[in-house]
């Protein structure tokens, strides 16, 4: 049963230090009762006091982490059905399939393009998360030496390892080190036998089941061997059997808060068509409906971005703005003469005017305004975005410094801020820029610095 943020509260230490990064232990209570923090980032509270906490507030999908540093994957951790009731918390990971049957140019290509495509988007770095590397041919040498090959490939890939042989994914995990790999996959038969795999190298076991009575069945075995962090792949290999298991196993941890479902799902694309489009088809299915991880047999650039461009947007937390940092950005190289143009720190309206100006080829500072992710307008409207606000970032911005004239450029929806801003700013000329983002190239190749 759920704590209220006051029943937690009575089992912290009260100190209102802050160095949870919130300012009191009531509001720090608070969000750990919304699920909003954990209560691990408490550094003072008991480990009595973690481990009641932290079952009692645990989502109902279990948080499972891969890897270490700032490669590390975190699946899991999901506590809705509805991406609109709250938020979609851990994005799905997309893997690709290497296997021992496979030449090594084929599993060169795949390391190769696993760590060459990534993408830029509303300055969000966007890339495959995982390698699967599969045991095909029954033999702990060629396993392990893949498994090798994948690490010393790269450096950033989260692993998941796939044997019918607990002593074949013991000798991978070994190798894996402190790169904490997801195990695959535990059956009724080797149930026992996988858990203390899993305990051994510290990692989470997926359930490898026929279907969903039976994955609830290994599920169980392993939780009773004292496994609690899982994965399930509940043998699923059509579009539709898969889509209906990730819906009845989200409903059934979350709605009833039923624990031998309330893990991350492992789906497998790559065995449901041999039709590479088909196969990007199916992963956007299931990436929408509630796949922890995807593997697919390969990676190619024009399948893999639009992938991580619906990831971004299901996984996008609709009640936080995305936002840049507040700072002055030189764009095409500006000098003394260039114009200074400020606006706010709205990620899309940031990558909009550095667009439309890189495009001019004219070079300008641009001056970033924190506004806490709101538009221009919105950020007006809410008083985040006002003269005196401005006028004390570009005084400490160093422009006056950086530039022989005293021209600042505004957005057009902010000209009923022109005279605050001159009385604010009374050494800087105050001029309207243009209300839409595509009007600025012209706008700057005809403005002359004011004398």
């Amino acid at each position: 049963m759920a704590l209220t943020g006051i029943q937690i509260l009575k089992m912290l230490p009260k100190k209102n230090c802050g160095e949870c990064s919130i300012p009191t232990c009531l509001a720090f209570a608070m969000k750990v009762a919304a699920g909003q923090v954990e209560i691990d980032d408490c550094p003072y509270v008991s480990d009595e006091a973690k481990a009641t906490i932290g079952e009692a507030s645990a989502p109902p999908i279990r948080t499972i982490k891969l890897g270490t540093g700032e490669s590390q994957f975190t699946m899991g951790a999901e506590t809705c059905l509805y991406r609109h009731e709250k938020r979609f918390v851990n994005q799905t990971g997309i893997a690709v399939l290497t296997s021992t049957d496979m030449s090594d140019a084929d599993v060169d290509g795949r390391i190769e393009r696993f760590n060459r495509l990534e993408y830029e988007r509303v300055g969000v770095i966007m890339m495959a998360d995982l390698i699967a590397v599969k045991d095909a041919k029954n033999d702990e040498a060629s396993f392990t030496a893949l498994v090798q090959k994948v690490l010393d490939g790269s450096a950033r890939a989260n692993l998941i390892l796939m044997s019918d042989s607990a002593a074949t994914l013991a000798a991978g995990a070994k190798l894996c080190g402190e790169r904490t790999p997801l195990l695959y996959g535990a059956t009724l038969d080797n149930a026992k036998e996988m858990a203390a795999v899993a305990q051994e190298a510290g990692a989470a076991m997926t359930v490898k089941a026929t279907n969903l009575d039976n994955c609830v069945e290994v599920s169980e075995a392993l939780m009773a061997a004292g496994l609690k962090d899982l994965a399930i792949d509940t043998g699923a290999r059509t579009v539709r059997a898969a889509f209906e298991d990730n819906v009845v196993a989200r409903r059934a941890a979350v709605r009833n808060k039923f624990k031998p479902l309330g893990f991350p799902t492992v789906t497998f694309p790559c065995d449901m068509c041999d039709d590479p489009m088909m196969e990007a088809m199916i992963a956007s299915v299931l990436i929408a409906k509630y796949a922890g991880i995807i593997v697919l047999s390969d990676l190619q650039g024009d399948i893999l971005f639009p992938l991580l461009l619906e990831r971004l947007n299901i996984f996008t937390d609709p009640q936080r703005p995305m936002v840049v940092t507040q700072d002055v950005y030189p764009l095409t190289g500006p000098g003394e003469d260039s114009p200074v143009v400020i606006t706010c720190n709205f990620s899309l309206t940031y990558f909009i005017v550095s667009g439309e100006i890189e495009g001019s080829k004219v070079p300008t500072w641009l001056l970033i305004k924190d506004t806490e992710g709101l538009s221009v307008l919105t950020a007006w409207a809410a008083g985040k975005f006002g003269a005196d606000m401005i006028a004390k970032f570009v005084n400490d911005s160093g422009m006056a410094e950086k530039v022989n004239h005293r021209d600042l450029i505004i957005p057009g929806y902010l000209a009923s801020l022109k005279g605050e801003l001159e009385e604010e700013l009374p050494d800087w000329k105050i001029i309207i820029g243009p209300r839409e983002a595509g009007h600025l190239p012209v706008f700057l190749k005809e403005w002359k610095p004011s004398k």
